[in-house]
């Protein structure tokens, strides 16, 4: 009850209007206000008598005759009571129709009383004047209550409407202002535009104030006439992104974001604002090459996209099927996932030929009837297992799919003389703490390994990057859903930190590195700045709209089995060589012979077919003595 009563109080006269139900009058209320309409035509009618000195007959009988009048006229208004709603098309027609009619019955009234009286009880500018009155004020009537209504509507709108600051006043700042002032129906309303105190002298733009930064946060009653800040991500840099993002959510505002206008059409810029997500934040300005190389090592190729039913796999399949090769084709072991995509590349791409295999690359025989039938040229080795805590439950499943797997595809594609091999590794694999890691880490050595070797001809390259955003399992999506159910929102550290990029850049890397790429090298990608999981975290309450440990709380639980708080792209001392692409750098880690790590890996894969999880991890870590497991029951294996 306490909190309903809270409710009640803090709901201000604002949102109880914009909750208000508004209709027309009903027919009976209507009804009432005819008839005293009625008597007042008839007032007024007797007004203009008086004082013109007008004399009428059976002066004495007025109140007899004012009722005849107001009864017949009654008898009219209840006959043609439809007439009464407000917004008929036919409201003027109607209301003629019924004061005709009362007119009419008078005439035929006073001619019979005039056969009786021998004088007529009304004159006719009486009965005429009446007739012009009443239909004047019935109409004058009906005419302002729809006035009124329709401003209230109009008002109630208006207080629905998210009012708007437009960040800068640019070309395209202005444009998509212009955008929301002509379409009235839309559902935000532009309040002003906002600066930097350097942008503009101006103080009015397109009949709004232009308030710059200082002045618009620091004062109260500017800001109680905003809901929402409007921006453009492509008219702002990344750091100015987040100042704004903090400046406006710290103060209660909504953040909305617009597309730009060179990729959208004027008149759909309205249904392309947005709330502004933290994938917004979080992703940079992309430098996406317009590389030849990258069309033309896949115009009219055949090309092998493993784990292509993945978040990463399934986005190289979209940016490859762009340069149109001959063929893709795609393996992955999840069946409804493989399905789903089968049926959005066919719909986004209905020219492009792709084969969909339902396959384990664990399973050798699976794969080699796929290289003998279509002699691949570029290989992407995308399938794997990623998921940390379960791989550090079931260490065995990471060796079958992340070192078998690999294995088969990469000397299946040296077999054939493939082209490019490209292994799409993780940050995990460097100085490992789970199984996941040092399984990924097994996978990097070994194509390495087999570039040495001397009948190879086949350009094997390794990509390693962090997470990427939105992709299966990752921590967006699963804060995304905390918060959809109320919270609370679970992190496992305070201090814990990750690197982030978007799908479509981290493809677009691994792309150009698949093209740049002579054989042998680890890829490492520019991640930019790492992000704390924690403010992550209370960045995606402040967007949502609520408020962090009111509405939303975050509960910390604790890292995961093979969990750290610091990801890491090198190794301690690597070096790096720099490359043409300014996001790309090349690891120069250490090479171990073919033999060597071939061995190693046959040991280990018979270990895994024995489930064996502790002689498993025991030979994982014999192959990568750098894989010191973390908060893990593995970590018995480190201190022998």
């Amino acid at each position: 009850m306490k909190k309903l009563i809270h409710a009640f109080k803090s709901l201000s006269i604002r949102d109880y209007f914009k909750n208000i139900k508004l209709s027309y009058p009903s027919e009976w209320v209507v009804f009432v206000l005819d008839v005293l309409l009625s008597i007042i035509s008839i007032s007024i009618l007797y007004f203009i008598f008086d004082n013109l000195h007008v004399k009428e007959s059976f002066s004495r009988y007025i109140f007899f005759k004012i009722a005849l009048v107001v009864i017949v006229n009654v008898i009219f208004i209840y006959f043609y009571q439809k007439f009464t709603k407000i917004a008929h098309h036919y409201v003027f027609f109607k209301i003629i129709l019924c004061s005709g009619s009362t007119l009419l019955t008078i005439l035929l009234l006073n001619l019979i009383l005039k056969s009786i009286f021998d004088e007529y009880i009304y004159s006719n500018l009486f009965i005429y004047l009446y007739f012009f009155i009443s239909v004047f004020l019935m109409f004058l009537f009906r005419l302002l209550i729809k006035q009124m209504f329709s401003d209230l509507i109009d008002a109630q709108a208006s207080f629905s409407k998210i009012k708007l600051a437009v960040i800068g006043v640019d070309g395209n700042s202005v444009s998509v202002a212009r955008a929301i002032l002509h379409n009235r129906n839309c559902s935000y309303k532009l309040k002003g535009f906002l600066i930097k105190q350097s942008d503009s002298q101006k103080k009015m733009l397109l009949g709004n104030k232009i308030y710059n930064i200082d002045n618009f946060f620091k004062d109260k009653n500017i800001l109680n006439k905003f809901d929402a800040i409007l921006i453009i991500e492509e008219i702002v840099s990344e750091d100015e992104l987040n100042k704004w993002v903090t400046l406006a959510l710290d103060n209660g505002l909504k953040v909305l974001k617009a597309p730009n206008l060179n990729d959208i059409n004027e008149s759909n810029v309205i249904k392309g604002i947005s709330n502004l997500q933290i994938e917004d934040l979080l992703k940079r300005k992309s430098n996406k090459s317009e590389n030849i190389e990258v069309r033309k090592r896949h115009f009219g190729k055949s090309i092998l996209v493993t784990g292509g039913a993945g978040s990463i796999g399934s986005e190289i399949i979209k940016q490859v099927a762009q340069f149109k090769p001959s063929v893709i084709v795609i393996v992955d072991q999840a069946e409804t996932p493989l399905y789903n995509l089968k049926l959005d590349l066919l719909e986004k791409f209905p020219e492009q030929n792709f084969k969909f295999v339902l396959a384990d690359v664990s399973n050798n025989y699976s794969l080699q009837v796929l290289f003998e039938n279509y002699w691949f040229s570029m290989v992407y080795h995308a399938a794997a297992y990623k998921h940390v805590p379960l791989i550090e439950e079931n260490p065995h499943e990471a060796i079958f799919a992340n070192v078998l797997g690999t294995k088969n595809v990469s000397l299946l594609s040296k077999k054939y003389n493939v082209e490019h091999f490209v292994l799409l590794s993780t940050d995990k694999a460097v100085n490992p703490t789970n199984i996941m890691g040092a399984s990924k880490r097994v996978a990097e050595m070994y194509v390495q390994a087999l570039y040495g070797c001397r009948d190879n001809s086949t350009k094997f390259i390794t990509t390693r990057f962090g997470n990427v955003l939105g992709s299966n399992g990752s921590v967006i999506p699963h804060f995304k859903k905390q918060i959809e159910k109320g919270g609370p929102i679970t992190v496992t550290h305070p201090e814990i930190i990750r690197y982030f990029m978007t799908i479509q850049e981290a493809c677009e890397l691994v792309l150009e590195a698949g093209t740049i790429g002579n054989g042998g090298e680890i890829f490492v990608f520019d991640m930019g700045k790492p992000i704390k999981i924690l403010d992550l975290a209370k960045q995606m309450i402040k967007l949502s709209g609520f408020t962090l440990d009111e509405d939303i709380k975050i509960k910390f639980i604790g890292l995961r089995p093979g969990e750290k708080l610091y990801e890491e792209i090198l190794k301690n001392n690597t070096k790096t060589l720099s490359t043409l692409h300014q996001k790309i750098m090349i690891s120069k880690d250490v090479n171990i012979e073919f033999e060597k790590i071939d061995r190693l890996c046959n040991q280990i894969i018979k270990a895994a077919i024995k489930r064996d999880k502790f002689q498993v991890v025991s030979i994982l870590k014999d192959i990568v003595p750098e894989f010191i497991s973390n908060n893990s029951e593995f970590e018995i294996l480190d201190r022998k």
